[in-house]
Order: C-alpha cells, then sequence, then structure tokens
C-alpha cells in the first residue's frame, strides 16, 4: 500500500464495525472533510497530531501509516480500536480499555478486583457531565485497581479515561505504563529532574520517571466515582 488514501481505507476496513468518515474525524479532531481529502488522495501525508492519533486510534505501526513501511500492527494481526462507539439512536458505547492489546504480552494491572466491561450512555450524558475531552470515540473505561489513589477512587471503581491524550501537557491524574506494568498516578513535571508519579494514597511514597525508563500515557483520567458500602 503505496499511498496514504490505500492505507488508511486499510484500516477503517479492518474495525468491526467498520470506522465511517465521521467517526474518524471525531478520534482524530479535525473536521469530516479532512478526512474525506486524506481518502480521496488530496493529502499526501499525516503529520504530528493527526499521525499520532489516527494510528493510537486504529492501534497500528506509526511509521506504516505515515510512510507504508514495516507492517501495519504490531503484533501482525489488527486488534480492536479502544474506542467508544455511536449507535443510530445517538447513544454512546463506551468500551473498556483492552489491557491485552496494549501490549504484547498484555498490560499488568495489579490488584484489579474484576473488570467493568462497558458503560451505555447518551450524548447529551456526556455533553453535561464530560467537558473536557479529544473526541467522544476516544472514551474509554478503565476498573480502577490497587488502593493507591484512595480516597480518590477504590480498587474496582469505574474510571473514564481519554485516550486521545498521550502526552504530559500539565500535571493531571494519567493512566500510563512503565515497562509492562500499568499506573493510574498524579503526574507532575519536575524541571531536570522527570516526571514525578503521586498516590493520593499517603501510605504510598512519590517517585520519578526517568527519561531512560520504558514509559508511555496511555490516557488522562477525565472522571472517577468513588464507591462506598452501606
Amino acid at each position: 500500500m503505496n499511498t496514504l488514501s490505500q492505507r488508511i481505507k486499510f484500516l477503517m476496513a479492518q474495525t468491526i464495525p467498520k470506522t465511517g468518515i465521521t467517526e474518524l474525524a471525531r478520534a482524530c479532531g479535525v473536521k469530516p472533510p479532512s478526512v474525506s481529502n486524506w481518502l480521496d488522495g488530496k493529502t499526501k501525508n499525516l503529520e504530528g497530531k493527526n499521525l499520532l492519533l489516527a494510528s493510537n486510534f486504529f492501534k497500528c505501526n506509526e511509521e506504516w501509516l505515515a510512510t507504508g513501511k514495516g507492517g501495519p500492527f504490531p503484533n501482525g494481526t489488527p486488534q480492536k480500536p479502544n474506542k467508544s462507539e455511536l449507535n443510530k439512536d445517538g447513544d454512546v458505547l463506551i468500551s473498556q480499555f483492552d489491557a491485552v492489546g496494549a501490549m504484547g504480552d498484555g498490560l499488568v494491572l495489579r490488584d484489579q478486583s474484576g473488570i467493568i466491561e462497558s458503560w451505555k450512555v447518551s450524548r447529551d450524558w456526556v455533553s453535561k457531565n464530560v467537558k473536557a475531552h479529544s473526541g467522544i470515540t476516544n472514551l474509554c473505561i478503565v476498573t480502577g485497581f490497587g488502593d493507591s489513589m484512595r480516597p480518590m477512587f477504590n480498587s474496582g471503581d469505574p474510571l473514564l479515561v481519554d485516550i486521545g491524550i498521550k502526552t504530559v501537557e500539565f500535571d493531571a491524574i494519567y493512566f500510563f505504563r512503565v515497562g509492562a506494568e500499568g499506573f493510574i498516578k498524579r503526574l507532575q513535571r519536575i524541571p531536570g529532574d522527570g516526571i514525578r508519579a503521586i498516590s493520593e494514597n499517603k501510605g504510598y511514597e512519590g517517585w520519578t520517571i526517568k527519561p531512560d525508563m520504558d514509559f508511555e500515557v496511555f490516557g488522562r483520567v477525565l472522571k472517577v466515582w468513588c464507591s462506598e458500602d452501606f
């Protein structure tokens, strides 16, 4: 596949259900006519944020999407995108984060007490309760794990994560990995040192993510729910 148009069409056909122009536009933060230009061959290359968001959405190799070099998928086979789905009634199905697909051998989420598979909400709920996100199709559910972020949330509680955000742009709660282990922490940039990972539970000491570590941001946590037993 020598052209961007061919590669985009191939990726859109691999998803189940097949990805449409409007959905891809939302995921990449662009207008539908821009995606039409990609498909019509008017845009020869994707760069910067558009390339990053498109490759993250399809879970494909960024270099392959940009140049056609190498294979399209990290492990040789297409993966189901981490994305919410819009049905014909306008409802939004927010799917769980695919911890297995995130890495070849799966992502380790220690002390995870079960999994919330999906949420079905109305678009009105999203507009009224989730003020800042990179696109509805970038929202996913992560089930809280461990007790390091108590009392913000407990293990087993639902977290709404925006997987369109892949960098630590400012101090906030992020879902990320170091090596094969997943974490949910407050991340704070420390000039000249690195990124500080901070727990809400004061029984856990903070630690620093150094530049030489195998570090990847999966998304920013937008909303959490803290359960109580009665």
